[in-house]
This record gives C-alpha cells, structure tokens and sequence, in this order.
C-alpha cells in the first residue's frame, strides 16, 4: 500500500463545500420584500440571519464580542510592573542575607542605604543602578531587570521579539541600538520627503531578522510599526496614572541605561507623525486576574482593535458595505477557521445574487429585484399555491388544456410557436432529409401539433392596499398571491392579458415588481371605485377577450374618485361612494365582466357589499382565510378559463 492518509482539508476553502443556496437565499429575499422591506435591507437582513449551515454576520459578530468581553474580564496590565517588583524584592532580600552575618560598619551603612529606598520602584531600580552588589544572586536579579525591561519594550513594538531575546549579551543589546538608530533615521528621511528606496533595501538587508512581517516597502514597513506601537500607547494609556510614570522611567533603564528606552522613545514620535490616523489616544478597561507583560499587553490591544475593526466590517453600516471588505486572514486569527468559511459563504452568495443577475442597481441608486428574480419568487409562490389547493382536494390544472386540443394536423415548426412537437412527423422529415445517411435532427425538421384556439382573457386582478391589510396580516399573502397568478399567466397562458391594481385612498395599475416592493403605508380609505375604473379601461383595450375581474378586500368602499381627480373619503361610507362604486360594477357587467370578490373578514357591512356586487355582476364571493388566499384566487381563474 501507498503512504497515502486522508483527513480534513486545511488549505483554504472547502473545494467540495456546496454553493450557495440561491433558491433558498431568494426565498428569503423575497418574503422580506414582500413584508414592505427595501431590496437593500432585505439583503442585509438575510446576510445577518445567515442560511440553514451557514452562521450570519450578527453570529458572528457576537463571537467577536464575546472574544472581545473575556480578553479584558481575564487580563491586566500590570504584569511587567510586578514581575519587576518581584525581581527587586528577590535582589534585596539576597542582598540583606549577604551583608547580615558582616560585622563591619560598611555592611550596616549598605544596610541603612537599602532600607532608604524610595517607595517608587522605578525610583528604587534607577538609584541601585551605580550600587556596587555584594550577592552575586542579588546582582543577577537587579541585571534581570534591565533585560526584563529591554525584553518587554522591544516586545511592544515588535512582535515576538521577547522570546526571541530570553538571553540577551551585550553583542545584542549593541545589534539592538545599530538597528533602532538605522531606523529612525530611515523613518526621519522618509517623513522628509527623501527617496528612501536604496536605504530601505539595505536597512532590510541588515536588520531583516527583526521584521518577520517581510515588508516589502518603507510604507509597509510603517504601517506594521505604527500599528504596533499605537497598541502600545493604547495599553499604557489604559494604566493608571502612577502605573504609567513607573513605567516612562524604568523604559529609560532599559539594558542598563544603553539608551535603547531614548530610542524607541523617538521611534514612537516619528510612527504617530507618519501615521496619525492611528489610534494613540484609545484605552481599554482590563479587570482580570492573569497580569500581562508589555508585549503581551500590547498584542492584547492589538486584538482589541482588530476585534473592533472586524465588527465594523461585518455590521456593514457604512456607505459602499461590501462583505469583500471583510478581512478574512484576521477573522480566522480571531474566530478559527470556521468562522473564515462561514463569511467566505457569505460574501460569495451576495456576489452570486449580483452576479446572477437577481439585484440591480435602479437609476436612483437603490438596490431592486430584477425580473429573472421576481420569475423565480413567483415560481416558489404559485408552487405554494398549487401545494395548498392539492391539500385542499383541488386538482392541478395549471397546465392542462394550456396549448388547447389537438385538431389531428400538423404543420412545419414557426419561430414563437407553443404547440407540442410532433415527434413522427418529426423524425420522419429526418429521415428523409439524411437519404440513408446519418440521421441527424434539424429545426427545418420540425413539425407541432396543430390545437384549437384558445379564447384569451382581459384580466383584471385588483388588490387592496388599505392600512387594515398589514395591520391584519394580509398583506404578504395578498402579494403571495399576485406573484402566483403574474407567473402563471406569464409562463401559461402567455396570451392573457394581466393588469395589477392596487387600490387604497386611490387606485393605480403596477406591474409585479413595484407590487412586490410595496411597503405598507398609514393612509385611510377603500377606493374600489377608482380601482373598478381602471379594471374597466383595461378590459375596454382588449375587446376581443373574455374579460375576468378580481377584487381582493377587506373592507367595504370609503373613498370615491371625484370628477376632479381627487378622492373623498368618510367612514361609514358615503351613501355616495358606494352608488357610485356600484354603478363601475354595471359598467364591467354590460362589458360581459363578472367579478369575483375574495372577502377577507367577517365584516358584516362587507359582507353585505361583497354580495350585493357578485349579484349584480353576476359574479360570485369567497371568503377565504390567509393561508388559502392565493389557492383561492388562482382556482377561480383556472375555473373561469375551463369555463371559456
């Protein structure tokens, strides 16, 4: 056997991982239009609920918080200033042991110098520097202090160095100095405007072990240490005021008074002058337990801001949000990998619904549905809708009879023909046209079944849009309900003349995509009237079809359209408004029109209206609930052309 192993795959996105879930994700688009939602904020809501197997931008950004929550209730900031207590506690009491059991007055004048130690322990750490140590073991400890100062203020401003340095001999101290030198004078040329390309190479060249980033240019080079060093005046910042003079007069002590403290010093002051757009003044409130070191405390604050940063991002709150702005590499630092694949997932179904042509940009910036996307809504509704009349008992016609009956004849195949094929007569012209050779199938070879001709219809769809229909949780179902019949009559009955009336304190025809974008509005008034107008001219345009009317409400008439183009609205109605509401009924019924009224309600004065227009039109009324609207709506229509 092969050494071949198998396991999870590590090396960036899952390549068998499935794609995303359009039909799903438009769904979800789409009942959230259809709720009064904008296409932009139904988007963005989505993308923060996520989808079955993939977590949304709010999980994780409560991942990020809760990350962020538990960094600064286990940590402090103090870690450096008690390790160095320690270190001068350890040389003093070596010390002491040492001079205890000498007799000589200079043993007890060492002694009384010792107990008149300043209180400060930088103070204390910078008058022992010039004292003369009798214990070897005290010495080591004061000398662990400088180094352990060195360690931690190289660590601060760069990254790892602390462990890079646990033994540091004077050689290094010296490389430190020569690399900090070159490079403020690097940084100082550049902020003068010079040409510091040569110098940056060779500053690379010599001093590249410093800087496992790899910059590539000064720029680069600046922007990881001004980063780092802003976390470090960050978490000085966070210290209390006596934590921040201690530690400003130990860094000066760094390596023994070698001056490395002077140079960072002057290190930070170039940094915030070539970066002030870096966070110098922030801080952050540590109330842990688990001290932290100068470097590990900056590398802490570092997290802060990439933390805050990443919530940023993904909260896309900003103008021209895009989750390609999310910074992948430092999610997964933050959150695992996971987390990396999940907002991966993301931002790919975002670009797929772009890419895919189901969103587009309307001329005035706004974000809408396109017609491909309003297809695939209405299929997913008139499914739902055919799904509900089955379990109610009601056969699935949607299809049958759509090309008419067949007549026994065929003809040659004509570009927008909707007969089915004829497939002997199909193959048959093949065959002849091969003459024993290969037969292969052409569009000259095609002939269709001739059918009798459908009778087409005017219809007339008109919903009403008062404040009661969201108010009473109609009105997703009654746009559910245009999208079912819209795709059915577009991909069905393609002869049929649809028209979209929507009917509140006035009437107004819309096509499906304006209808679907609807948003729900505070405005009184049932103008039927005025809608019935409107169903009437449509049907006028088409007098060679059967016209359909049908009025989905739920309430009788308020408002009337007056000659002058306004409308007069009054609750209990007008007797006016509903003569006049009435007499559009008479007026589709001389066309031949009968209505169709869906009551939604118990309202008893509706009710009374509702049947006195299916009587006078010689229509009829359902009543029915939300959930059977759209089965309702599109059954009658079905019914209406079987009845044809």
């Amino acid at each position: 056997m092969s050494g071949y192993r198998y396991g999870r795959y590590v090396d960036g996105p899952d390549p068998l991982a499935p794609p995303a879930d359009l039909r799903a994700a438009m769904d979800e688009l789409g009942r959230e239009v259809m709720e009064g939602a904008s296409p932009a904020s139904a988007l963005r809501e989505l993308l923060r609920r996520g989808l079955p197997g993939t977590r949304g931008l709010d999980d994780l950004t409560a991942r990020l918080w809760q990350k962020r929550a538990a960094l600064t209730r286990r940590h402090r900031l103090d870690g450096t200033l008690q390790e160095i207590q320690r270190l001068l506690e350890e040389a003093l009491a070596a010390e002491r042991a040492a001079l205890f059991p000498d007799p000589d007055d200079e043993a007890r004048f060492r002694e009384a110098r010792l107990d008149a130690l300043p209180q400060s322990t930088a103070a204390a750490v910078s008058e022992l520097a010039e004292y003369d140590w009798r214990s070897p073991q005290a010495r080591e400890s004061y000398e662990q202090i400088r180094n352990l100062l060195g360690r931690e203020l190289m660590d601060q401003r760069f990254q790892g160095m602390k462990q890079a340095m646990e033994n540091v001999r004077p050689e290094d101290v010296q490389r430190i100095q020569s690399m900090l030198d070159d490079l403020n004078g690097l940084l100082a040329a550049h902020a003068a405007g010079e040409d510091t390309g040569e110098r940056f190479e060779r500053f690379m060249r010599e001093h590249g072990e410093f800087f496992p980033e790899n910059p590539k240019s000064v720029d680069e080079l600046i922007d990881a240490l001004a980063a780092r060093s802003a976390a470090a005046q960050r978490m000085m910042n966070s210290l209390s005021e006596e934590q921040r003079q201690e530690l400003s007069s130990l860094s000066q002590q760094a390596f023994g008074n070698t001056g490395v403290g002077a140079q960072l010093s002057r290190l930070d002051a170039l940094l915030q002058g070539l970066r002030p757009g870096e966070d110098w003044n922030g801080s952050a409130r540590f109330r842990g337990d688990n001290p932290l070191g100068l470097g590990e405390g900056a590398q802490a604050m570092a997290d802060l801001a990439e933390l805050d940063a990443l919530a940023e991002q993904l909260s896309q709150g900003y103008p021209g949000a895009r989750l390609e702005d999310i910074d992948l590499e430092a999610l997964v630092r933050q959150l695992g990998a996971e987390a990396g694949v999940d907002a991966r997932r993301l931002a790919e179904l975002e670009r797929e619904l772009r890419s895919q042509n189901l969103l587009e940009r309307a001329p005035d910036g706004s974000l809408r549905l396109t017609p491909k996307a309003l297809r695939r809504l209405g299929e997913t509704a008139l499914r739902g809708v055919l799904d509900s009349a089955r379990e109610q008992g009601q056969r699935d016609n949607s299809s049958a009879g759509a090309a008419g009956e067949l007549i026994g004849s065929t003809r040659p195949w004509r570009f927008g023909d909707t007969e089915p094929w004829n497939v002997p007569r199909t193959v048959t012209n093949a065959v002849l046209r091969s003459a024993g050779g290969p037969v292969e199938l052409d569009v000259v070879d095609v002939e269709v079944s001739e059918t009798e001709q459908r009778s087409r219809a005017a219809v007339a769809l008109c919903v009403d849009t008062s404040w009661s229909m969201v108010q009473d949780g109609r009105w997703v179902p009654m746009k559910r309900t245009a999208l079912a019949l819209h795709h059915l009559v577009r991909t069905r009955f393609r002869t049929d003349a649809l028209e979209l009336i929507t009917f509140g304190r006035h009437a107004e025809t819309v096509d499906i995509g304006q209808l679907t974008a609807l948003e729900g509005v505070w405005e009184q008034g049932t103008n039927l009237h005025h809608a019935l107008l409107l169903a009437g001219r449509h049907i006028r345009k088409h007098p060679d079809a059967q016209p359909v009317v049908l009025v989905v409400t739920d309430g009788e008439p308020t408002a009337h359209l007056e000659p002058t183009g306004d409308a007069e609205f009054q609750y209990p109605p007008l007797p006016r408004t509903i003569g006049k509401t009435l007499v559009e009924v008479d007026n589709l019924a001389r066309l031949g029109a009968s209505i169709t009224v869906f009551r939604l309600g118990d309202d008893p004065r509706l009710t009374r209206f509702v049947d006195t227009v299916a009587r006078r039109s010689g229509g009829r009324v359902v009543a029915p609930g939300e959930d059977g609207l759209g089965a309702a709506v599109v059954s009658d229509y079905l019914r209406s052309r079987k009845r044809r």
